[in-house]
C-alpha cells in the first residue's frame, strides 16, 4: 500500500470512528431527553386534568348546595330536595363524555345521565376486566374526604372501555358520593404525538451528522488528491486537532444533557444554547477554521432553539398565566405577538372598549382566548396569508371577537359537515353555543372573517376546552 493511501486511511478511520461515537452518544442522550420530556409533559397534563376535575365537582357541589343546606331545616322535604338535586346534576354536563354521577355509600347508583339503565342497581361488586372493584375504589376515596381514582369505564362516545381519571367527594348527611371524570385517551394521544415528533427530531439530527460525515470524507479525499507528501504532516496535525475537538464536543454534549436532566428541561436548554454559542465564537475567532465543526455547531444551535420554543409552547398552551392575571385582552395581545414572531405573518390586535363596558367573566375570557388561539393557528398553518388582524370589542351587553386574514380562504359550506370539516371550527361553535354565543364565518380568496359574539346579559355556563385541530 502506497504512503498516500496509508495517510488517507489513517485520516478516514479515526474520523469515521469519531462520527460513529458522536451518533451513538447523541442518539442515546437524545432518547433519554425525550423520555424525560414525555414524563414531564405527562405530569403537567395530569396535573391540569386533576385541577379541572376538582373545579367541575366544586361547581356541581355549589349548584346543589342550597338544596343540601335546606334539608337541615326541613327534614320532611329532604327526599324531595334530594330528587331535585339529582335532576340538577343530571342536567350538568361538559361535552359528550363529561357528566356527573351519584352513588350511595352502599354502591347503589342514584344518577347516571349517560347510562340510565344503571340507576337503582347495586354496583358494590362491580369489577373491571382486571378484577378491580371499581365502585368500592370510588367510595373509599370519598370516605377519605374526597380524592382522585384511576379506573376503567365505558366511554359514552365510543361504547368501549377506556382508562378514566375520576374525582369524588362525599355528601355525608345524605350518604351520597358525587363525582365526575375524564377519559385519558386524549392525553395518551397527545403524548404519543410528542413522542413521534421527538423521534423525528432525532432522525433528522442523525441525518445531519451523516451529511457532515460525508462532507468531511469528501474534504479528506480531496486533500489526499491535491496535497503532496510534505503537506501530509500539516494535514495529520489538523486531523488530530479535529479529532480532539470532536471528542470535546461529545463530552460537552453529554454534560449539557446531564445538566438538563438534573436542573429541568427549559433551564438546561438555555444554558446549553449559551455554551454552544460560545463554542462557535471560539471557532470563528481561532486561527484554524474548521467549517464542518462550525456548521455542526450552527445546526445544533438552530435545533436547540426550536426544541426550547416547543417546550415553552406546550407549557404556554395549557393555560397562559397572563389570561388569569391581566385578562383576555392582554393574553390576546401576547398571543398575536408570539405568533407573529414565529411566522412570517403580520398579525395586529385592536381592543375596542365602549362606554360602560361589561367586565368579562372568566369563562368568557377562556372561550375567547381559545377561539383566537385556534383561529390564528389555522391561519399560520393553512391560510397562506401575509397579514391577519384580531379585534376585541366589549360593550355593556356583548363581547365580539373578529379574526380576519388575507389568505386563500376556504369553502364555508363544508366548515362543519363532511370530510373537509375542521375539528377546530366545530369546537369553536360548541364553546360559543354553551355561552349562548354565535360563530359566524365569511371566506373568499383574499379575505376570511371569523366572528365570535357572546351576549353578556344571561348567566354563563362553563364550556369545554377546545381541542387542537
Amino acid at each position: 500500500m502506497k504512503l498516500k493511501a496509508k495517510l488517507v486511511l489513517l485520516a478516514i478511520v479515526p474520523f469515521l470512528a469519531a462520527i460513529a461515537s458522536i451518533e451513538i452518544g447523541v442518539r442515546q442522550e437524545a432518547m433519554a431527553l425525550a423520555e424525560s420530556q414525555h414524563a414531564t409533559t405527562q405530569a403537567a397534563y395530569l396535573a391540569s386534568k386533576q385541577l379541572e376535575l376538582k373545579h367541575y365537582v366544586e361547581l356541581a357541589s355549589t349548584a346543589i348546595a342550597p338544596l343540601y343546606n335546606a334539608g337541615q331545616e326541613n327534614a320532611r322535604d329532604d327526599a324531595m330536595l334530594r330528587t331535585r338535586a339529582l335532576d340538577v346534576l343530571r342536567k350538568m354536563d361538559y361535552g359528550k363524555d363529561g357528566y356527573f354521577f351519584v352513588y350511595d355509600t352502599h354502591g347503589r347508583s342514584l344518577m347516571h345521565p349517560r347510562e340510565p339503565d344503571l340507576v337503582g342497581r347495586d354496583l358494590w361488586e362491580l369489577r373491571d376486566p382486571q378484577g378491580i372493584l371499581t365502585i368500592q375504589q370510588l367510595l373509599a376515596a370519598s370516605a377519605r374526604g374526597g380524592g382522585y381514582v384511576r379506573y376503567v369505564w365505558h366511554r359514552p362516545s365510543t361504547g368501549k372501555l377506556a382508562s378514566k381519571l375520576g374525582y369524588v367527594v362525599p355528601l355525608e348527611r345524605w350518604g351520597w358520593m358525587i363525582g365526575t371524570g375524564i377519559y385519558l385517551d386524549d392525553v395518551d394521544a397527545a403524548l404519543a404525538d410528542i413522542d413521534a415528533r421527538a423521534a423525528a427530531n432525532i432522525d433528522r439530527t442523525m441525518k445531519w451528522i451523516d451529511a457532515i460525515a460525508m462532507a468531511g470524507l469528501a474534504v479528506i479525499a480531496l486533500c489526499a488528491l491535491v496535497l503532496n507528501v510534505t503537506e501530509y504532516r500539516s494535514a495529520d496535525a489538523k486531523l488530530k486537532r479535529l479529532a480532539q475537538q470532536v471528542v470535546e464536543s461529545q463530552e460537552n454534549e453529554r454534560a449539557r444533557l446531564s445538566r438538563e436532566l438534573h436542573d429541568g428541561i427549559s433551564q438546561m436548554m438555555v444554558s446549553v444554547k449559551l455554551l454552544l454559542e460560545s463554542a462557535l465564537a471560539r471557532f470563528e475567532r481561532s486561527e484554524v477554521r474548521v467549517p464542518a465543526a462550525e456548521a455542526a455547531l450552527t445546526t445544533s444551535l438552530t435545533r436547540l432553539g426550536d426544541t426550547l420554543r416547543e417546550v415553552r409552547r406546550i407549557s404556554h398552551a395549557l393555560r397562559p398565566s397572563m389570561l388569569d392575571d391581566l385578562g383576555v385582552a392582554a393574553a390576546l395581545e401576547q398571543l398575536t405577538r408570539e405568533l407573529g414572531e414565529q411566522s412570517a405573518i403580520e398579525i395586529g390586535f385592536t381592543q375596542i372598549m365602549h362606554t360602560h363596558a361589561a367586565v368579562l367573566p372568566d369563562a368568557v375570557n377562556t372561550v375567547l382566548f381559545r377561539i383566537a388561539q385556534e383561529a390564528l393557528t389555522n391561519i399560520v398553518r393553512h391560510a397562506q396569508a401575509s397579514s391577519a388582524a384580531l379585534t376585541l370589542e366589549v360593550s355593556h351587553d356583548a363581547v365580539t371577537l373578529t379574526i380576519a386574514d388575507n389568505g386563500r380562504g376556504f369553502d364555508t359550506a363544508y366548515a362543519f359537515v363532511g370530510r373537509r370539516s375542521g375539528v377546530g371550527l366545530r369546537n369553536m361553535r360548541e364553546r360559543l353555543e354553551a355561552l349562548g354565543g354565535k360563530l359566524s364565518l365569511s371566506s373568499q380568496t383574499g379575505h376570511t372573517l371569523v366572528t365570535a359574539r357572546v351576549p353578556l346579559d344571561t348567566p354563563v355556563r362553563h364550556a369545554p376546552d377546545l381541542q387542537e385541530s
